[in-house]
């Protein structure tokens, strides 16, 4: 029999099955579950495939009161990570019939203009970066069902927060480095107000007490490849004995400090070792390629997407940090004999 050229409806989807338009509501809302057997919900979605019904998200929006659109609200675009954020954010929305809109902070930190009339009304929900809190306010998403990324847990504006374990990723450098006999560190730290990178110095100078005869000093830095370069030189050069490891917030600051080691006539690894934490592209278009912290940002955003869609219905988000992984490349080796 041809087909009709009338769109399906969830009626015909219903007839077709041998059940109640409810029934096929709850089915493909997936929601039958404890509500209809899992044999009436194959029927359903075999009837629907067959029919080639697609349900009207308009209607169903109106009737449900949302929107179905998502807010990521970021540092600006910058490096690949976010775009990474986004892709995993997106793929999960996606499935769930979501849609996911980006709103970077135009200077990587801080309030931009509102994209919306009203963000309550265009909105269900919004995933927010720590480092684009201030953008965050000014468009009072924080009166949204909230996930807060790299967030402190404990103050988070948030109904959830997700973090990647940045502490272990501080913990694994630090480590490596010392077990290379480095014992006097240079942290070159984004010069960014945020929780994650507060809380990375806090981890390196913690496990760096514990060590006996270890020391470390602290140069801020812009994230960006110069003003990391000009952080470096100057810190490299400063009266006293030279750092033989250079501990980097990120990939874009430790190409800088690779960059300041060959302007001072050095070399990386044999006088000074340098790590970063990212594993962007960069890390191994450097030369040597860079000893990093492998940072999975699209499962990032996946787990950010996910937790919205547990606030969402009202259910428990999952717990516990995204695991990250210490790339050893040829940016660290042995520690060179102390200068004066």
């Amino acid at each position: 029999m041809a087909r009709s050229s009338t769109r399906p409806t969830s009626r015909d989807v219903a007839q077709a099955a041998g059940v109640s338009q409810a029934a096929v509501s709850l089915v493909l809302g997936d929601k039958w579950r404890g509500r209809v057997s899992e044999a009436t919900a194959d029927r359903v979605r075999e009837a629907a495939r067959d029919l080639g019904y697609r349900p009207n998200l308009a209607a169903r929006n109106l009737r449900l009161g949302r929107t179905r659109t998502v807010l990521l609200v970021v540092p600006a675009l910058t490096t690949e990570f976010f775009a990474g954020v986004y892709t995993g954010a997106a793929r999960v929305a996606a499935r769930h019939g979501f849609g996911v809109v980006l709103y970077p902070s135009p200077e990587g930190i801080g309030p931009a203009r509102d994209p919306f009339a009203s963000a309550q009304s265009a909105l269900d929900g919004v995933i927010a970066s720590s480092m684009a809190a201030d953008a965050l306010t000014a468009i009072r998403g924080d009166q949204l069902p909230l996930v807060m990324l790299d967030s402190d847990p404990d103050g988070s504006l948030g109904a959830a927060t997700v973090n990647l374990d940045i502490a272990d990723g501080v913990r694994q450098v630090t480590e490596h480095l010392l077990a290379l006999g480095h014992r006097h560190f240079l942290h070159l730290a984004a010069d960014v107000p945020s929780w994650t990178f507060e809380m990375r110095a806090r981890e390196l100078a913690a496990r760096l007490a514990a060590e006996p005869g270890a020391r470390v000093r602290t140069a801020p830095a812009p994230i960006s490849i110069d003003g990391a370069r000009t952080a470096a030189e100057a810190a490299l050069s400063a009266p006293g004995p030279r750092p033989t490891a250079v501990v980097c917030d990120d990939d874009k600051l430790a190409a800088g400090a690779c960059k300041a080691v060959r302007r001072l006539g050095l070399r990386v690894p044999d006088d000074v070792s340098v790590t970063g934490l990212d594993d962007l592209a960069l890390a191994t278009a450097l030369d040597p390629e860079l000893t990093t912290v492998r940072l999975d940002a699209e499962l990032f955003g996946q787990r950010g997407m996910e937790a919205l869609l547990a606030v969402l219905d009202d259910r428990e988000p999952p717990g516990g940090d995204i695991p990250v992984e210490l790339v050893v490349r040829g940016s660290t080796g042995p520690a060179a004999p102390a200068t004066p």
